[in-house]
């Protein structure tokens, strides 16, 4: 194991054991390894053999792999691609597959044409980052200003655009709105 991955592994050791609430005589009790064994490996002064890691996690409840999987970034951070789409552009913020079913993402109008208005089911929200964007809903053109937010229900005729000048949003939508709105996107996901 490379010296930073065993660092990790001693920290998420000894963070799980204190997130349970244990001793390190709780842990050794638990995992036939010695109390000073345990402190040793906690502190950097033993290296860790693979017997004592299987021990340690079958103890905590955990798998070999969750303890030793190697420190980084991907698992956290999203790194969007911009798309080019009926006159946006397009991050897309949130995971394949969100847990929660909706899909976050920053769009940049450029387009001051309105599209034809969509109805769906469902409801979107968005807030605006930069410039002024012209919702369409209904009857009704809404000029929405930065730092100023809008949610409705996308069963009413609805159609996002920039104002005057191009403007960006944060935008949330559930699973019909991102079918409705990142076409391209959805089919290709649904193909998997």
């Amino acid at each position: 194991m490379q010296d930073s991955t065993e660092d990790v592994v001693r920290l998420r050791v000894r963070g799980l054991r204190r997130a349970r609430g244990w001793t390190l005589d709780d842990l050794a009790g638990r995992s036939f390894l010695s109390a000073s064994t345990l402190s040793r490996i906690e502190t950097g002064h033993q290296r860790i053999a693979l017997e004592q890691l299987v021990a340690i996690a079958s103890a905590l409840g955990t798998s070999l792999d969750q303890l030793v999987e190697p420190p980084g970034d991907d698992d956290v951070v999203i790194r969007p691609e911009p798309e080019t789409m009926h006159g946006a552009t397009v991050w897309i913020l949130s995971r394949e597959r969100d847990r929660r079913g909706v899909t976050i993402a920053k769009m940049r109008l450029v387009n001051t044409d309105a599209p034809e208005p969509r109805v769906h089911p469902g409801y979107e929200w968005f807030t605006v980052l930069d410039g002024v964007v012209r919702l369409r809903l209904g009857t009704r053109t809404i000029l929405v200003r930065p730092g100023q937010a809008a949610e409705f229900s996308t069963m009413t005729p609805h159609a996002i655009s920039a104002h005057d000048s191009p403007a960006e949003i944060l935008t949330i939508f559930d699973h019909d709105g991102e079918s409705a709105h990142l076409p391209g996107r959805t089919r290709a996901r649904d193909g998997q």
